[in-house]
């Protein structure tokens, strides 16, 4: 039961620009709270119009994570449970059109009764209902708001939680404000007018931060303290140093360090419980003190944005920190991967190869490449939903001998449709195959977690140390299963299916380290656990490194 009558609810703002990293503090926050033994959850309210991010163009907003329960969200919702342990559903994001859509249903039911429907009350009413309903069961319900004050986009969640402090009470809601206090090197100075510019925008509005958390290269000094807490009518002790850090991991250490957590227990009345960090210090431990540096090359398309994969990137941090190795990600272009030497000349030097998910043919054949370079090279290899598609078009094409064997999306008239929507799929009596007798499924997104079987003996079931599990998917093609028994009979082990048997996992037995699955197991990564198959692909990353160092060593000895 929540700690009191009713969840409290901390409200987090950002101004002067975006992307200053209101996500992280806001999970790095929650991770204080529940280290206090509290029970914590998070919110997101995106101010675009678009329902969710699930069409939006990686480029534009970076990555989509998906949820359990099989929403596609903002990429914050990663950060929120990388740093806490309760799992995040779509009721933990919600963006403008998602609120207006709900809106415009309700009245086209009726519900308003013929009343004229106007973003006060009815717009910011549904806002509230959707935060109390999140909130629910919880101590504390942390509610990120995107985007900077000053944005039309945002007024109606500013004017939402304007009204939340109003009715539920100063001692059930707190305001956290996050700005940027630059340093002008020129003038050989930090400057807190955008601070004070930010706050007065947002008090303009109704809402006066209790808290101001200041953004900045370095610690901030006393004097600029003093200064904020003066001119934005905060006290000191709630002015905290938000400085860049080398480890998102150590952020909630430095805002305990500085008394966030404790204003924040203080403000609402919660019960002060002994607060235990120990597990976030092994973490930061583990990633400042390697023992060696492991180099994985991802290949991909959406290469120039990195965001787009962030859950990825941290998921191979986390399996350093389990493999005591400091991860070095480069980041490989697919479309300059034009042929086999092109692969071999870039990746040459990569301790392991990455192909992570997406969509589109563009790119796919440099993947394919990549991966031919890998498989023959004995290089460890981990394919990600897309990366398990294009490790089976490249057995297909060079092992299994179907040329020109490829997707459907990519490809309509390839003669070996070896990847394909399930409707797609070519029986031996010339029909198609579709899935629960329902030909939409086929076309639609597999999405949220769900249950594949491994088999007994198979790599991947000895790195899960189980045969059902459970993960996360996003996509819309299958793997062919018209095509299984040929690929099978030529060495490629099909080690995990669906329980109505699609393809989940593959492997190579005769490689080293030649694992694929179709569902996304980075977005259950986190620094405290890892997730088992980014832990063992780091770990085969490592022996190769080894073996070539031995290698390197016995020739040594030969020339000698």
């Amino acid at each position: 039961m929540p700690d009191g009558l009713f969840p409290k609810y901390a409200f987090i703002t950002g101004g002067v620009v975006s992307s200053l990293g209101k996500g992280l503090s806001a999970a790095s926050l929650g991770a204080l709270l529940e280290a206090r033994g509290l029970s914590v959850t998070l919110v997101k309210l995106d101010p675009y119009i678009n329902v969710d991010p699930g069409t939006m163009s990686p480029f534009q907003h970076g990555e989509v994570f998906v949820t359990d329960d099989g929403a596609e969200t903002d990429l914050d919702l990663g950060h929120y449970e990388r740093f806490v342990r309760t799992q995040m559903g779509r009721k933990n994001n919600f963006t403008t059109g998602q609120i207006y859509e709900t809106v415009i249903r309700k009245e086209r039911r009726g519900d308003f009764l013929g009343g004229t429907v106007q973003v006060i009350p009815h717009i910011t009413n549904e806002i509230k209902a959707s935060i109390l309903a999140a909130g629910k069961g919880y101590d504390i319900c942390l509610v990120e708001i995107g985007g900077t004050v000053g944005d039309i986009e945002s007024l109606p969640f500013l004017e939402a939680i304007r009204q939340m402090r109003i009715e539920l009470g100063r001692e059930q809601t707190i305001f956290l404000h996050l700005t940027l206090v630059p340093a002008l090197l020129t003038a050989g100075e930090i400057k807190t007018k955008p601070t004070q510019h930010s706050v007065k925008e947002l008090r303009s509005i109704g809402i006066q931060p209790d808290i101001v958390l200041c953004r900045a290269q370095q610690p901030l000094p006393a004097d600029a303290r003093r200064k904020i807490s003066l001119f934005t009518n905060v006290e000191e002790s709630s002015v905290i140093s938000a400085e860049d850090v080398s480890n998102i991991y150590s952020i909630p250490r430095r805002y305990h360090e500085q008394g966030l957590d404790s204003t924040v227990i203080k403000h609402l009345g919660l019960t002060n419980h002994h607060i235990d960090l120990n597990e976030w210090d092994r973490v930061v431990s583990a990633m400042d003190t390697p023992e060696t540096t492991v180099t994985i090359g991802m290949v991909g398309k959406y290469v120039s944005l990195t965001e787009s994969y962030k859950s990825l990137s941290e998921a191979l941090v986390h399996a350093g920190i389990a493999n005591r190795v400091r991860i070095n990600v480069k980041y490989f272009d697919a479309e300059t991967l034009k042929t086999s030497s092109d692969a071999k000349k870039a990746l040459t030097g990569v301790d392991g190869i990455l192909v992570p998910g997406g969509f589109g043919e563009r790119g796919t054949e440099g993947m394919i490449n990549a991966v031919e370079y890998v498989r023959s090279a004995a290089i460890p290899y981990l394919g990600i939903c897309l990366g398990l598609q294009i490790a089976v078009i490249e057995y297909a094409r060079n092992v299994a001998g179907m040329h020109h064997a490829n997707s459907t999306e990519f490809n309509q008239k390839t003669p070996f449709p070896v990847v394909a929507l399930v409707t797609e799929w070519t029986k031996s009596d010339g029909g198609t195959v579709a899935r629960g007798g329902d030909d939409d499924l086929g076309g639609t997104m597999r999405l949220g977690a769900q249950r594949a079987s491994l088999k007994e003996g198979s790599k991947c079931a000895q790195i899960y140390g189980a045969t059902d599990i459970y993960e996360r998917h996003r996509h819309r093609y299958e793997v062919n299963n018209t095509f299984l028994a040929d690929l099978e009979e030529k060495g490629l082990l099909v080690s995990g299916k669906s329980i109505d048997n699609l393809v989940e996992m593959v492997e190579v037995p005769s490689h080293p380290f030649f694992v694929a699955c179709q569902f996304h197991p980075e977005f259950k990564s986190t620094p405290r656990d890892g997730h088992p198959l980014f832990s063992a692909f780091v770990s085969a990353a490592g022996r190769h490194i080894k073996g070539n160092i031995d290698n390197r060593q016995m020739a040594k000895v030969a020339g000698e």
